[in-house]
């Protein structure tokens, strides 16, 4: 691991905040691009032990101003099936090396990336019939296995929930509800498989008031930013980020 020096601080200070609102703001779909950042300057395992307690504190956070506004069967339906994704994650993470980690990091940025340009540029939507409570299951699965190893539930989540036709803040407060459960859940095999260390858990307590500085923006700004410049600053950051893990974990 890599000294945690004053640049890791330039990096980690607003990719902490960025993961805050994005969280309490728009819907999780971004939050793991903190990650990505972190990716960049130490080992990908490192920089998913060390943001996962942030998320956490971030959820927990957002549980008050959303309370209660989620819909609670699609929520239950996605946790249930991210309990057995949070296993698969596992799974694979410990039998792979952290440049394969790297790569599978990238490719998941990158990948969220054309997804989202899909449905904006017309090339159909994956939202535009309710999709089914067995689908809803399998959305779960995927939220839990890609949660696991990159913290990126976000877009497999959406999915599913797009395609219910839920109110802006419905939406926004069924994935705190969701993120809240299954990160919960990847806490005890990232303990397991020895992620979390005592530097990693100090840095946390270091950065811990910019994870809640940005829960408390994320908050105020879902009432009043559009969505379009805050997701195009998103796809800048997970394109670079994910097309240069690509490039370290091959090279």
């Amino acid at each position: 691991m890599m000294a945690f020096d004053a640049m890791f601080f330039v990096f980690a200070i607003p990719a902490v905040v960025f993961a805050g609102v994005s969280k309490s703001g728009f819907g999780s779909g971004a939050a793991f691009a903190s990650a990505s950042i972190l990716a960049l300057v130490i080992e990908p395992g490192a920089a998913l032990a060390l943001m996962l307690p942030l998320l956490m504190l971030i959820d927990l956070a957002n549980l008050k101003p959303y309370w209660g506004r989620w819909n609670l069967r699609a929520s239950l339906l996605l946790i249930a099936g991210g309990l057995p994704g949070v296993g698969l994650g596992a799974w694979l993470y410990s039998a792979v090396n952290d440049d394969a980690m790297r790569v599978l990091i990238g490719a998941v940025s990158i990948g969220f990336v054309l997804w989202q340009l899909r449905g904006r540029l017309g090339f159909g939507s994956l939202s535009a019939a309710q999709l089914s409570d067995r689908t809803g299951l399998l959305a779960g699965v995927a939220v839990g296995f890609t949660s696991f190893v990159s913290h990126a539930g976000g877009p497999p989540a959406a999915v599913y929930l797009l395609s219910l036709k839920l109110r802006k803040t419905e939406y926004q407060a069924s994935t705190v509800l969701i993120f809240w459960a299954v990160n919960i859940a990847k806490a005890v095999p990232y303990a397991w498989l020895g992620l979390f260390t005592w530097e990693t858990l100090r840095l946390d307590l270091m950065l811990a008031p910019f994870a809640l500085l940005g829960a408390w923006l994320g908050v105020k700004l879902h009432h009043s930013i559009p969505e379009r410049g805050f997701f195009a600053l998103t796809y800048v950051l997970l394109s670079v980020t994910g097309a240069k893990l690509i490039w370290d974990g091959l090279t």
